[in-house]
């Protein structure tokens, strides 16, 4: 039986939007840099032998505190209005679905980020996604973040590539380690599309790649980086970070759809 659900799968800072999504406003609240804090938070990692994302979460809170920086969860929300994107990006989601429902598809999109999810569902496109998986906080009765309740790094990503491809959504289910027959998922991963612009997503890009999705490696002034990934064989596409209709990445995509039709035609 084919499977006419095909996932878009998205790293958020540097692949949707420019920068860091910290450094719009919350950096310079803190009257710091972003070399500054990004510096600080290596050394704290460094020093204490911490996860890296664990350590900017933390210095987050240390350094609001300090300041007297509001972290109410409405706060990182509103800190995420302010976010930029890459050209097209806005228009891109209602525009490629429209293209995959006229080829029988229905195209599905998620983020999976190491930036803070409170401050991504304060953007322009959070509607546009069927799950948000990123950073965020644990909050007291007060609304005020006192722990980190998910930490997304570079190699625990994958996990959610597992729990779109299962239908598992939730990050507490430990039914993901389960076993399930290919019939019953339902999103196989060669109807995966994966889009990065790093090394931290490569294990991403070859878990999808190797299991006959597609992976594709953006960016924006990066292009000797994409242009490795690719001949490493570790993405199957670069393009500029240029979502607008009939930019490179817009033709490359729409082939991809083409190809998942003619192969749930076959």
């Amino acid at each position: 039986m084919k499977n006419k659900n095909v996932a878009f799968i998205y790293d958020f800072d540097g692949t949707l939007a420019h920068g860091n999504i910290q450094e719009y406003n919350f950096i310079p609240a803190l009257n710091m840099t972003s070399k500054e804090f990004w510096e600080e938070a290596n050394e704290l990692k460094i020093k204490n032998n911490m996860e890296g994302v664990l350590a900017y979460m933390y210095l987050m809170l240390k350094k609001a505190e300090e300041k007297n920086i509001s972290v109410k969860e409405s706060a990182f929300v509103e800190y995420g209005k302010s976010v930029t994107f890459y050209p097209g990006v806005e228009e891109w989601f209602d525009r490629i679905n429209n293209y995959g429902a006229a080829l029988g598809l229905n195209i599905h999109h998620y983020i999976v980020s190491s930036g803070i999810k409170e401050m991504i569902e304060g953007t322009s496109i959070k509607d546009k996604f069927e799950r948000i998986y990123a950073c965020s906080f644990l909050y007291n009765v007060d609304d005020i973040a006192k722990w980190p309740a998910v930490c997304v790094n570079y190699t625990n990503k994958t996990q959610f590539l597992f729990r779109i491809n299962k239908g598992i959504f939730e990050v507490y289910d430990e039914a993901i380690n389960d076993k399930m027959e290919e019939d019953k998922k339902s999103i196989p991963f060669n109807n995966m599309v994966y889009f990065g612009d790093g090394l931290t997503d490569v294990p991403c890009m070859k878990l999808v790649k190797d299991n006959g999705g597609v992976a594709v490696a953006v960016h924006k002034d990066k292009e000797m980086l994409s242009s490795k990934l690719l001949a490493d064989g570790r993405v199957n596409i670069t393009a500029p970070a240029d979502y607008e209709e009939g930019s490179k990445l817009d033709i490359e995509i729409k082939k991809v759809l083409d190809n998942i039709k003619e192969r749930n035609n076959e």
